[in-house]
C-alpha cells in the first residue's frame, strides 16, 4: 500500500493497543504484572527497651522497635495482609567479634520469640545473618590485621544462623558477602537439627550508595574503610550471576539481589538462570529518595512506590523486600475495593 500526503492510513495496517487501555477495568483485565501483599516483606529494626517506637530520621515512617512493639507491629502486618518480616537488631553492647549476633538472649532472638507468641506462624520470620550490627568496628566479619578475615568469619555467621533458627526463625538470610557463607550455614543448621530452616542468600549484594539510611537505622556504619573488598562492584553483572549460582550450589533455597531498582537486569538474569524463588531488596536509599521527593511535591509517593515495586516484580522478583510493605498493602487493598 502506498501512502501519500493527505491520505489516512487504513485501520487494518496498524496495531491498536489503545483498545485495551481505554478504561480502568480493561487495563486491570490485561495487566501482566500483579502485586499482592503476600509478596511483600517488611524489614524491621529491633532495639532494647520497652514501649519504644523510635522514628528513623532518614527513613520517614520507619521505626526502631522494642520487642513488645515489634509484636504489636507483627499483629498489624498480619491484619493488613503482609505475611513476612525481615529482622535486624540493635544490641545494647558491641564487641570486636559481634557476639550479640549469636547470643541466646540476643535482641533479634528475643524479638523472634515474642513474634511467635503474638502471631504464631501467621508471619514468615526471616532473620538477617551478619555481624556488622554487632561488631564494635562495624564490618560484616571479624578482623585480622585491620582487614576482614573471610574464613574466620564463617563459623561465627554459622553460629548466628543456628541461634536464630533455635529462636524460631523460618528463614535465615546471610548478608555478609563472605565467600562460602551459605555452605557453612547450611552445614551448621543441618548438624544442629535445623534442616527445615531455609536460607535466603543475599547472593548479589553490591557496595551501593543506596545503603546510607540503613546504616543510620541499624547503627552499622564501618568505623574505618568501606565494604568494597567483600560487597560486589555494581559494574560487574557477569560476576553477580556467578555469585547467584555459587550460592545456589552451596545450598541456598532462595536468592536475593540488592539493591533492587539499580539492578533490575540482575533480577531478570537470576530469574532466567534459576528455578528457585527470587527476592529483591528495595533498600533504604531507594525508599528515602521517593519519600524525600514526595515531601517536596516532586513525586506522588503512592504512585512512585507502586510503580517501582511493579518494575521489580516485572523484572522477575516474586519476593519484594521493601519499607513500603505496610503502605503498599493498604494501597493495594484500596485498588481492589474500587
Amino acid at each position: 500500500m502506498t501512502i501519500t500526503a493527505g491520505t489516512t492510513t487504513s485501520a487494518s495496517t496498524f496495531h491498536r493497543g489503545r483498545r485495551l487501555r481505554r478504561t480502568a477495568a480493561l487495563r486491570a483485565l490485561v495487566r501482566e504484572t500483579r502485586l499482592d501483599p503476600s509478596m511483600l516483606v517488611a524489614p524491621l529494626f529491633v532495639r532494647p527497651g520497652r514501649n519504644a517506637r523510635e522514628e528513623i530520621g532518614s527513613m520517614p515512617g520507619q521505626y526502631r522497635l522494642s520487642v513488645d512493639e515489634l509484636a504489636r507491629e507483627g499483629e498489624r502486618l498480619v491484619a493488613i495482609g503482609v505475611r513476612s518480616v525481615l529482622l535486624f537488631g540493635l544490641p545494647e553492647t558491641k564487641d570486636p567479634e559481634g557476639s550479640g549476633a549469636w547470643a541466646d538472649d540476643g535482641i533479634v532472638q528475643a524479638g523472634i520469640r515474642e513474634l511467635r507468641r503474638a502471631v504464631g506462624d501467621e508471619l514468615a520470620v526471616i532473620a538477617d545473618v551478619c555481624l556488622c550490627e554487632y561488631t564494635s568496628h562495624g564490618h560484616c566479619g571479624v578482623l585480622s590485621d585491620a582487614s576482614v578475615d573471610n574464613d574466620a568469619s564463617l563459623s561465627l555467621l554459622a553460629r548466628s544462623a543456628v541461634s536464630l533458627a533455635a529462636a524460631g526463625a523460618d528463614v535465615v538470610a546471610p548478608s555478609a558477602m563472605m565467600d562460602g557463607q551459605v555452605a557453612a550455614i547450611r552445614s551448621a543448621l543441618d548438624e544442629h537439627g535445623a534442616s527445615q530452616t531455609a536460607i535466603l542468600a543475599y547472593a548479589a549484594k553490591h557496595a551501593s550508595a543506596f545503603y546510607g539510611p540503613f546504616r543510620e537505622a541499624a547503627d552499622s556504619a564501618p568505623a574505618f574503610g568501606d565494604r568494597r573488598s567483600y560487597q560486589m562492584d555494581p559494574a560487574n553483572g557477569l560476576e553477580a550471576v556467578g555469585e547467584l549460582l555459587a550460592d545456589l550450589d552451596e545450598g541456598a533455597d532462595m536468592l536475593m539481589v540488592k539493591p533492587a531498582l539499580p539492578a533490575l537486569d540482575l533480577v531478570a538474569a537470576a530469574r532466567a538462570a534459576t528455578t528457585v524463588p527470587i527476592a529483591a531488596y528495595q533498600v533504604s536509599g531507594e525508599y528515602a529518595a521517593i519519600c524525600a521527593a514526595a515531601e517536596r511535591g516532586w513525586l506522588d509517593r503512592r504512585a512512585a512506590a507502586l510503580e517501582s515495586l511493579t518494575a521489580i516484580a516485572r523484572a522477575g522478583a516474586g519476593i519484594l523486600v521493601t519499607y513500603f510493605a505496610a503502605d503498599a498493602a493498604g494501597w493495594l487493598a484500596d485498588e481492589r475495593a474500587r
